[in-house]
């Protein structure tokens, strides 16, 4: 029986683990999401303080090119290969809105790692009682060594 309950909690553990690997994959990916924005906010403040001069923008990953500021007009993807035109301020302003959300998303998954921490505590606790109860059960039946029952020796 005792082997049964270690199978059992070893099982639950696994899909404890499983689950906290995801969300931790989940959760790097939010925080780096976070970092790239506020990284992007950062160069907006730069770019805002370039116009009519000369900079390096990114036509792809780690190719640039020479170009002129001409406007602080940005063109900005605002989902489903919709694009609009919108100033500075009001791209910093859809950033910050973004990061806002990445910092909801962040929460509840921290929120969803401390339930599974629970549970994990739960599920030992309970395993720790059932073995307790497990071994009481073998003594009371006769099915431990000494039935229960201790001798005093004379001396």
């Amino acid at each position: 029986m005792e082997n049964n309950l270690e199978q059992e909690l070893a099982r639950k553990f696994q899909v404890f683990e499983q689950q906290i690997r995801m969300l931790q994959e989940q959760l790097q990916a939010v925080e780096q999401t976070t970092i790239d924005l506020r990284t992007l906010d950062l160069g907006l403040d730069d770019l805002k303080e370039s116009k009519d001069k000369e900079i390096l923008a990114q036509v792809g990953r780690g190719i640039f090119v020479k170009a002129k500021v001409l406007s602080d007009d940005l063109i900005v993807d605002i989902g489903g290969k919709n694009f609009v035109s919108k100033n500075i301020g009001n791209t910093k302003e859809v950033l910050q809105g973004q990061v806002e959300k990445l910092g909801k998303i962040q929460e509840e998954l921290e929120g969803e790692l401390e339930k599974i921490n629970q549970e994990i505590t739960t599920a030992f606790l309970e395993h720790q009682q059932a073995q307790g109860e497990a071994h009481d059960n073998e003594e009371i039946h006769g099915e431990g060594k000494d039935f229960g029952i201790k001798l005093k020796k004379d001396s």
